[in-house]
């Protein structure tokens, strides 16, 4: 193909990448509006180089009109999750969805690579709309853990720098480091509801200092400075030492005040 149809060819690519990356981030906030723990952590999207298709075409000898047809991950879209069985839970939501066709997976997580890679991959014929009509592309999804990414981003820029060929001694510090991630996931896993309600604790007392110093600001607004900069410092104190009982007790305290002044 020349310069001007890649072009061409990876529009559709790097439209489903778009897409993807925006129905699954929804996904993440809904559950963060119905105050519920989300199992995706974060989402990430990327095209393949065209440097990076003909490579891989070469490497598997597929004839270039086959492209299309035949390489699976030009679009990939990467799922992180905090947890090992979030993976699970995160496959199960994109099974359940109409909008996108499941060819086949790859679970390696339980059956971990030789080289100690875990990941769980998904393949899917995903329908793009385009100004000339629609067109169905492949796309890959990669749902792992943060730990899983870590190791894997490492592997990847190691094969990269010897062309699939890494030595064996870094080979053998790779696995040894895939393990350690792994036992990392288990026993982060061992105290998950630990951390959960260490992290719901944390988000609920952002929201209560966002709130008050939104009253804070209405209150500067109406006129009552000195009212503002009382409240303020009443903040500040709670913000190094409070509970979120006492954030709540202001917040409503304030509310109280912006009421009276109206």
């Amino acid at each position: 193909m020349a310069t001007i149809q890649w072009k061409r060819f990876l529009i559709p690519y790097t439209q489903a990448v778009d897409e993807l990356k925006v129905k699954i981030r929804s996904i993440r906030k809904e559950y963060r509006k119905r105050n519920e723990y989300s199992p995706i952590e974060f989402v990430t999207g990327r095209v393949k180089e065209i440097s990076s298709i003909l490579e891989k075409a070469n490497k598997f000898n597929i004839p270039h009109d086959r492209i299309q047809l035949e390489m699976e991950d030009i679009a990939g879209i990467r799922i992180m999750c905090q947890f090992v069985d979030d993976i699970e839970k995160v496959v199960s939501l994109i099974r359940q969805r109409k909008d996108m066709q499941i060819l086949y997976e790859k679970d390696y997580v339980d059956n971990v690579k030789k080289s100690g890679y875990r990941s769980y991959h998904m393949v899917i014929k995903y329908p793009v709309n385009m100004a000339e009509g629609q067109v169905e592309i492949l796309a890959e999804f990669q749902i792992r853990t943060l730990a899983m990414n870590f190791w894997a981003t490492i592997e990847h820029s190691l094969n990269y720098k010897y062309k699939q060929d890494i030595p064996l001694a870094i080979k053998e510090k790779l696995k040894n480091g895939a393990d350690a991630a792994f036992k990392l996931d288990q026993e982060m896993l061992e105290i998950k509801d630990e951390i959960k309600d260490a992290q719901r604790l944390f988000e609920v007392k952002s929201s209560l200092i966002s709130d008050i110093m939104n009253l804070i600001v209405i209150l500067s607004s109406m006129g009552r400075v000195q009212e503002a900069a009382n409240y303020r410092s009443r903040l500040n104190k709670l913000i190094e030492t409070g509970d979120e009982l006492e954030l709540s007790n202001l917040r409503d305290e304030i509310e109280k005040t912006v009421d009276n002044f109206r």
